[in-house]
């Protein structure tokens, strides 16, 4: 493994790219978009999902997840509009790594939380 200096926020790319999806709500929005049967969801069903998440939260985070180019965004001219939501390649690169880490989890979550 390469070894990286940790010092500085700014200069460490570990932190850079790890705060762009680790935040309350990004790794779910990702992992439920990865289920997603038709590799798209439209918007309700994100939050039908996630019914626990505000509509204010689940916005802001789809925003950053788009910034982060790890989710694409689509919307359809009809009316009433249709937006659609699903992961880029870039996206779809990273669930391998964050659904190993949802199995480290499950399997250490009493070691880890007690």
């Amino acid at each position: 493994m390469e070894s990286f200096n940790y010092s500085g926020y700014d200069k460490c790319p570990i932190r850079q790219v790890v705060s762009k999806f680790s935040d309350k709500w990004s790794m779910l929005v990702l992992t439920t978009l990865d289920q997603s049967e038709h590799g798209a969801m439209r918007y309700t069903e994100i939050q039908r999902q996630m019914a626990d998440c505000s509509q204010k939260m689940l916005s802001q985070t789809l925003r950053n997840l788009e910034a982060a180019h790890l989710v694409s965004r689509k919307a359809y001219p009809v009316v009433p509009p249709r937006v659609e939501y699903a992961l880029t390649d870039l996206g779809r690169s990273l669930m391998p790594s964050i659904n190993s880490l949802i199995k480290w989890a499950l399997a250490n979550f009493e070691k880890v939380v007690a």
